[in-house]
């Protein structure tokens, strides 16, 4: 069958997207083999993975996301950030909504950028003093480095995410150096995607999370994180080991659309 798509980029995180509300039959549907043939960036349209706005009886949406290697994931930060841009410009929201993902409700919103409120944070496991492990919606391994543009990040995170505590259920690894003005560098290898990415949104939560703790910070606070993609922000509020009110704000665009047979 021929359907019709748009592609999306959160910071260069990028998406295919379909409107599930057009196509009500593939929200639930699609193989493996056909999720991986569209994010093929050599036979398909290419992307870190694909998104279906679908309906929802009791939320203006719900969001179902495959990583590029076909599989259903964990919670996407910036496909999330995408997918509340894409309802708005197929008229489904105005500028405020709410949508169900794979862990829980979502509030978002859209403007110049666009803020997606994330899932409140209990625990931090703390690995060393410069190494930490949360789970933002989707599991991260999270390190504090110096110089990380020259990381080989192949090689080092895939050592991490393939041992023998994460091999099973995969870790997304974020490698983060904190820079002279207090803001954070970040470069993110992606489970699903095997690869390092752009920009990962539960990722960059994850470090601010993880940097706020490692500070001792407690309180409203506001980070700014730099992806390889491009810079996002990261607002919560922090009371002794709970992190709550968590939105992650950032750029979202539409790049192209198209026709293919799936």
């Amino acid at each position: 069958m021929k359907i019709d798509f748009s592609k999306y980029h959160g910071a260069g995180n990028d998406f295919v997207m379909i409107d599930g509300f057009l196509y009500p039959k593939l929200s639930h549907n699609l193989t493996t083999d056909q999720v991986a043939f569209l994010c093929n960036r050599h036979f398909g349209i290419g992307a870190d993975g694909l998104i279906i706005l679908s309906r929802h009886e009791e939320y203006d949406f719900e969001m179902i996301y495959y990583n590029s290697d076909g599989k259903l994931s964990s919670m996407c930060g910036n496909g999330g950030r995408c997918i509340l841009k894409y309802a708005k410009q197929l008229g489904y929201i105005q500028d405020k909504a709410s949508f169900l993902a794979v862990d829980g409700p979502h509030l978002g919103s859209v403007g110049n950028q666009i803020s997606l409120k994330m899932s409140s944070v209990e625990t931090i496991e703390k690995l060393d003093d410069n190494t930490f492990y949360l789970d933002t919606g989707s599991p991260h391994y999270v390190q504090f480095r110096k110089d990380i543009s020259t990381i080989d990040i192949l090689r080092e995170a895939r050592v991490i995410r393939y041992n023998a505590r994460f091999e099973a259920k995969g870790t997304n690894v974020n490698f983060v150096e904190v820079l002279d003005d207090g803001s954070l560098s970040l470069r993110t290898y992606e489970r699903g995607v095997e690869d390092e990415t752009l920009a990962c949104g539960t990722g960059v939560v994850a470090s601010a999370l993880a940097h706020s703790y490692r500070s001792g910070d407690e309180g409203l606070r506001s980070e700014r994180v730099h992806a390889v993609g491009g810079d996002m922000q990261v607002n919560f509020s922090c009371d002794g080991s709970i992190y709550e009110d968590i939105w992650l704000i950032g750029p979202a665009q539409e790049v192209f659309k198209g026709e293919i047979y799936l």
